[in-house]
């Protein structure tokens, strides 16, 4: 297997896990900065996505002794906690869900029955009123550690769709999205300047008051405090503006081993196979409209002509960070594929994005 990721890089079968994955590290960063981050492996079937992501030890838990042979996914959880470790405590929350999409139906495969056991409940994805995307009563378990995140993901992994062809004897059938969601807290207040005071009342709800208002200062004269007042419920002119605070961010880190590109032809597949091929040719094809959309800076993005676009609308538009990783296969046999492959990378290379702006820069008072 060759991988060739855009930002130029190209790794050989030489190449070990780690190598691969400096290419990733940095993205991670970004994620804490305010970004949403994709990662997509993408090629033929057979070409080595699912070991570039997950690793050769998809399904069984993670040791530290085993780290060579670990893919994307767990090297990028282990890089995820050791940043945030470096972090104020408690000031991120880290959440792991699992989708797959199989013939452009979504699954949540964290999904539990009535027993406790897992089971791949089929959910939709809508468009919010703020123009993002979500999947519907979508499972998250909350996670404190890399080995957690492994867990839950190799606990599913046997749910997804697999079938054998002519080109791979286990051959995925199915886009496999991992998506960490973290949730940075918001600070309590934005730090004022040395006259202006945040005062808490009684209850929950802060308000601003100053001690420059005209009936404040008539008071003062009378008292040699700042102000005579203690509280904004007994402040002569007390403001009704809630304090200036910002929202808890949330940024999506999405992991996704797209099922692999065919032609018929080559595979050999027949019957329901056949449809399932047809299904993720469909959803690749609408991958690279969107992209195309993009890279042509079209008023119209089609994000929704599939269900595999929709689902990764936050992390492929907007300033969110995306990285292709293609895997190719070094058989001439394939070389028609492998050329496809390219093709598909030449035109996500082309979408430039606007300036980006940080979802979490600091608030500015007049």
């Amino acid at each position: 297997t060759t991988i060739y990721d855009l930002t130029g890089r190209v790794h050989g079968p030489e190449d070990t896990q780690d190598a691969v994955f400096e290419e990733v590290r940095p993205l991670l960063t970004s994620l804490l900065d305010g970004y949403n981050v994709c990662i997509v492996a993408y090629g033929q079937t057979g070409s080595g996505k699912t070991h570039t992501m997950i690793g050769s030890l998809a399904e069984e838990p993670v040791n530290p002794e085993d780290a060579p042979l670990q893919g994307i996914i767990p090297k990028a959880a282990a890089e995820l906690f050791r940043l945030i470790s470096e972090k104020p405590a408690e000031s991120h929350v880290v959440e792991v869900s699992v989708v797959e999409v199989y013939n452009n139906e979504v699954f949540d495969l964290l999904s539990r029955d009535s027993e406790g056991a897992a089971v791949g409940t089929k959910r939709d994805v809508i468009t919010t009123s703020t123009g993002t995307s979500e999947v519907t009563s979508l499972t998250y378990e909350m996670v404190q550690s890399p080995a957690e995140v492994m867990q839950h993901i190799s606990s599913v992994l046997h749910l997804r769709a697999r079938s054998s062809t002519l080109i791979h004897r286990d051959s995925s059938r199915s886009h496999l999205i991992v998506t960490l969601t973290v949730t940075s807290k918001s600070p309590s207040a934005v730090a004022l300047g040395e006259t202006d005071r945040l005062v808490s009342p009684r209850g929950s709800q802060k308000e601003w008051w100053s001690p420059r208002c005209r009936r404040a200062t008539v008071s003062r004269a009378a008292s040699p405090a700042c102000s005579p007042y203690h509280s904004p419920s007994h402040s002569p002119c007390p403001s009704p503006r809630p304090s200036i605070t910002q929202a808890p961010m949330r940024t999506k880190l999405q992991l996704v081993d797209l099922a692999g590109s065919e032609c018929v032809g080559v595979s050999g597949v027949t019957g329901p196979a056949l449809w399932e091929t047809s299904c993720i040719n469909r959803s690749l094809s609408a991958l690279s409209d969107v992209l195309g959309a993009l890279a042509e800076q079209r008023p119209h993005v089609p994000f929704r002509n599939s269900k595999l676009t929709h689902l990764l609308q936050d992390s492929i538009g907007g300033d969110a960070k995306l990285l292709v990783m293609l895997c190719v296969s070094p058989s001439q046999r394939f070389l028609t594929e492998t050329l496809q492959t390219l093709g598909f990378g030449a035109r996500a290379r082309q979408v430039h994005r606007p300036p980006p702006r940080r979802k979490n820069a600091a608030l500015k008072l007049k």
